[in-house]
């Protein structure tokens, strides 16, 4: 909590809310999402979309996890053969790093 407080009070990133905000097209969408949850019919319809998806993916989890199930089931290598060398810093040899594109915030 200690760390999303102080990125809240840094003045880069009270900076970048503020244009976020007085943006246009972000006002006409916050007026359109709040106009859009008045209408009772309109939430009915977006809360069983919801259901609908949390329901998609709860199963393709469930299959996966089913998947790694199998997977779990294989012959165990020994010890030795599970250990790999470590990774040094620009060994990726084309892999993608998992971290997605975050702009940085300098919280000092």
């Amino acid at each position: 909590m200690r760390e999303a407080q102080k990125m809240m009070n840094d003045p880069a990133f009270q900076a970048q809310m503020k244009n976020m905000t007085e943006n246009p097209a972000f006002q006409q969408h916050m007026k359109k999402s709040q106009e859009m949850l008045k209408d009772p019919k309109k939430v009915k319809e977006l809360e069983s979309k919801m259901q609908e998806r949390l329901k998609e993916g709860t199963e393709l989890l469930e299959k996966a996890k089913k998947e790694r199930g199998t997977e779990d089931e294989k012959p165990e290598a020994s010890d030795d053969d599970k250990k790999e060398p470590a990774k040094e810093e620009g060994d990726n040899k084309g892999e993608e790093d998992e971290m997605p594109d975050i702009p940085i915030l300098s919280l000092n």
